[in-house]
């Protein structure tokens, strides 16, 4: 165990292990899920809407991401400020009441703008969830933060479902109006709990003590900031394969290994559930191997699926590779936030989140150029290399919290 996993932490009594707030907080993850999944499932009814050409729709959808990346930093200062879970309170009414605004507009600027607000509201959810979850995890001495991403995957799963199955009934305005109602009452009923039990920062090592103190060596600061930003890189090399899957892996069924369209969208539901399925199982896997060693081995595993899955000639090989990069990415992702947030608290967390948005942000775009002129498998190839390198960017972080 490295320094910073045998860090002492006070004494947290029984009592105190906070059953109302986890459960709180769980549905917050879920919520954020199910809200965005909501929004996608609605794009192509708003596009036409607006009269978007594809590559206007692009510009529009963009703003989404950038919203995002703007108040992640300026969030996580705000979080040592007001606190955690008062930040995800106010995140949560922001991107509910920013959900209902897509279908209002009737023009892609207005899109757009409207957009920056919606990506505002999740930018600024993620990181005050992700931070008050660094702080459970180190309150209640146990590994959940993958759970907790599992609650935001079943969310999206959700979300996704119910939207399609809802949109020959009502309309786009009318359904993320529900969403914007519902998301209010449940961030009401969740936020009780939540705000009722505070849970004590979790940045107590170099960086934290700094901040607080002032009587922490200087020259720990700059360590403790390039931990965080290899950890920011482990989680961007993640997010690139996860957006790579979710824009490119099916039509790589479809176009290259001329499967069905019924079984190419199989193989992402696939790839989908064994990812929720590596969550849920996160907590006990890191209890037995230890973070580091998880996430080693979950890119090991995804790197080996993504490369069968990019050159099988054969598809129910590509559809097995498809559910080794959904294990191996399961966990990489919520346990780089999580060694962040230990880290340098709500900082932590925004500067890693913000660098894995961008892969996220990156990796669709990069993949069709590169598919343009190599071709999808090969351009495939490249979440596999990213991945790899997210081994090794891990493994660096081991030997220099270390050393």
């Amino acid at each position: 165990m490295n320094k910073i996993e045998s860090a002492s932490l006070p004494p947290i009594p029984p009592a105190s292990r906070w059953p109302a707030a986890r459960t709180a907080l769980t549905g917050f993850f879920a919520l954020d899920g199910f809200l965005f999944a909501g929004w996608v499932v609605r794009i192509p009814e708003i596009k036409a809407q607006v009269h978007a050409s594809p590559g206007l729709l692009g510009l529009a959808l963009l703003c989404v991401s950038a919203g995002a990346v703007a108040v992640m930093g300026p969030i996580g200062r705000l979080c040592v400020r007001f606190g955690n879970h008062a930040m995800t309170v106010a995140a949560s009414v922001l991107l509910c009441v920013a959900v209902v605004l897509p279908p209002l507009t009737h023009s892609v600027l207005a899109l757009g703008l409207v957009l920056l607000v919606f990506g505002a509201g999740y930018g600024a959810m993620n990181v005050g969830i992700n931070s008050a979850a660094v702080d459970f995890v180190a309150a209640a001495r146990r590994p959940v933060m993958p759970a907790f991403h599992a609650a935001y995957s079943l969310g999206g799963l959700v979300g996704a479902t119910v939207g399609g199955l809802l949109t020959s009934v009502m309309t786009a305005t009318q359904y993320l109006g529900l969403l914007a109602v519902g998301g209010l009452a449940a961030t009401a009923w969740a936020a009780v709990p939540l705000l009722r039990h505070p849970v004590p920062h979790a940045d107590r090592s170099g960086d934290g003590h700094t901040e607080r103190s002032g009587t922490a060596s200087a020259a720990v600061a700059p360590g403790v900031a390039l931990l965080v930003v290899l950890l920011g890189v482990v989680a961007l090399c993640d997010a690139y394969g996860e957006g790579a899957m979710a824009d490119w892996g099916a039509l790589h069924l479809r176009q290259d290994l001329h499967a069905t369209s019924g079984v190419a969208a199989a193989g992402f539901a696939l790839y989908s559930a064994t990812m929720t399925i590596g969550r849920l199982s996160g907590t006990r896997l890191v209890e037995r191997f230890g973070p580091i060693r998880l996430l080693v081995g979950g890119a090991a595993l995804a790197t080996v699926g993504m490369t069968a899955a990019a050159l099988s000639p054969t598809l129910p090989l590509a559809l097995a590779g498809f559910l080794l990069v959904g294990l191996g990415l399961s966990n990489i992702f919520p346990l780089a936030i999580d060694r962040a947030g230990a880290l340098r608290g709500p900082r932590g967390v925004a500067t890693a989140s913000m660098l894995g948005y961008g892969g996220m942000v990156a990796g669709p775009p990069v993949i069709g150029f590169l598919a343009q002129g190599l071709g999808l498998p090969v351009a495939l190839l490249s979440v596999a290399l990213l991945v790899a390198l997210s081994g090794v960017a891990s493994l660096a972080v081991r030997r220099k919290t270390a050393s």
